[in-house]
């Protein structure tokens, strides 16, 4: 790419310094050329793509704890009016011939802080857009029309278009009621707490009442973490009266709310049958790392930082531990089950991800018969007995897990299910509960009926 004064990154220097006039206006301090401060031609050549590192003055309420939560709302606010306040535009690359482009700026966001990587193409509150003392520090991205070579009169027509695109920011801004703000950012404070807090109450996770997990997704957002709430029917979740739900107050708004609470060290299972919501459940637990806005429905589903997944797949493994569940190593590896070596099938990576896990004292470890080594899980008749399943790890040696808490999703594994502390089901999407005891209870009949049924082939 060309910085010569013949093209229009050569001449931000002369663009920039005249958006200094209004409340809005260039952070000089952050500017990055060719990171967040840039005039490029797309690569198409028909647009002028552009990015700027914005300061303005933050609004009242906006400033202070859980500012993460207010700058949310004031991008979140800013997208809502692209469509209606002409000078906005070229954030949505509104004229341009390939708008969608600029998608990415204008789609919505419930997601307001993540220690994961998810969504950072997407416009929300981030090191680069935040609130910082009284200042609203924003990275304001889009796209003009190709306004042709950085001729004078072309440069004052960008430099124009940008002093308008300032004073509409400042101008949505100040629009947004100071209450609106001091709610968001007590309950960012409420889900940063009460994370802190769970250690101390026994608890890896806390899943309120009124939690709504399932997600829309868009081609935008397509990974649940970012997702945004499903539309029309939703069930909320309700800790069912049997789980012994837990009551938490919050520490930012001060509110009281019960749920569910996931304990340290229990085996805890979600079961039930197909396209009932278990793998939506354990996304969502997945997803309390993060802090969520207002209407996301998982605000208030809040989970340790650490939650760990053990998901079946192949690949190499290298001195890999999977000692915990295989005696001896199948063919085609080298080394011994607590140093392998070779390409590991399903069961055999499923089975390192879990002993990395435990190993690391992972919180929360989560398992989903969806994305699982079934062999891994629960015994089979033609089993070798070189391998020791889940299920008769935790009959007889508990004590492997460590403070280890596992979560697992499961419809056909009756045989984990019975090992399990808590059993939560799910059926018409709304959470019910069966008493361990009696879940094995019924598995007993069931299994005298099969036994009935393969002697009657004999």
């Amino acid at each position: 790419m060309s910085t010569t004064e013949e093209s229009w990154q050569g001449v931000v220097g002369r663009v920039v310094p005249g958006l200094a006039g209004g409340r809005a206006r260039i952070d000089w301090e952050r500017m990055r050329p060719l990171v967040n401060t840039y005039l490029v031609r797309s690569l198409d050549t028909t647009a002028l793509r552009f990015s700027l590192p914005v300061l303005l003055p933050a609004p009242p309420g906006a400033s202070g704890p859980g500012a993460d939560g207010a700058a949310g709302v004031l991008i979140e606010a800013i997208k809502a009016v692209v469509p209606v306040e002409r000078d906005l535009g070229p954030i949505a690359g509104t004229g341009t011939e390939h708008p969608r482009h600029c998608l990415p700026n204008v789609e919505p966001v419930t997601l307001v802080a993540s220690r994961s990587a998810i969504g950072t193409d997407l416009w929300r509150p981030d090191g680069d857009n935040r609130i910082d003392g009284e200042a609203l520090r924003l990275v304001v991205r889009g796209a003009l029309p190709y306004p042709g070579p950085p001729v004078p009169g072309a440069v004052r027509e960008v430099a124009d278009c940008f002093s308008a695109l300032l004073d509409a920011l400042d101008r949505v801004v100040r629009r947004v009621p100071a209450g609106e703000l001091a709610a968001a950012r007590d309950l960012s404070v409420d889900q940063k707490e009460l994370r802190r807090a769970l250690p101390g109450m026994g608890l890896v996770a806390f899943i309120a009442d009124g939690t709504r997990p399932a997600r829309r997704f868009t081609p935008l957002r397509c990974h649940h973490r970012i997702a945004g709430p499903k539309e029309g029917v939703h069930v909320p979740f309700r800790c069912p009266a049997e789980l012994d739900p837990v009551e938490v107050e919050l520490a930012g708004s001060g509110r009281i709310v019960t749920g569910l609470g996931l304990r340290r060290r229990e085996v805890f299972a979600v079961a039930g049958s197909n396209a009932e919501g278990k793998s939506t459940f354990l996304h969502a637990v997945v997803a309390g790392e993060d802090d969520h806005a207002a209407g996301d429905g998982r605000e208030l589903l809040v989970s340790v930082n650490g939650v760990t997944r053990a998901e079946v797949n192949e690949q190499e493994l290298v001195g890999a531990d999977v000692s915990l569940f295989f005696g001896s190593l199948p063919p085609g590896l080298t080394g011994s089950p607590r140093v392998a070596y070779g390409w590991g099938s399903g069961s055999l990576v499923m089975a390192q991800k879990i002993q990395a896990a435990l190993r690391a004292a992972s919180p929360l470890l989560l398992l989903d018969e969806d994305r699982s080594a079934m062999n891994l899980l629960v015994p089979g008749c033609l089993q070798s007995g070189e391998v020791t399943p889940l299920s008769t790890l935790l009959a007889t040696r508990r004590e492997a897990l460590g403070e280890t808490a596992i979560l697992f999703a499961a419809s056909s594994l009756d045989i984990l299910i019975a090992q399990a502390d808590r059993i939560l089901t799910l059926r018409g999407h709304e959470a019910q509960a069966i008493d361990p005891a009696e879940f094995r209870r019924r598995l007993d009949r069931h299994l005298v009926e099969v036994r009935k049924h393969l002697a009657a082939k004999e």
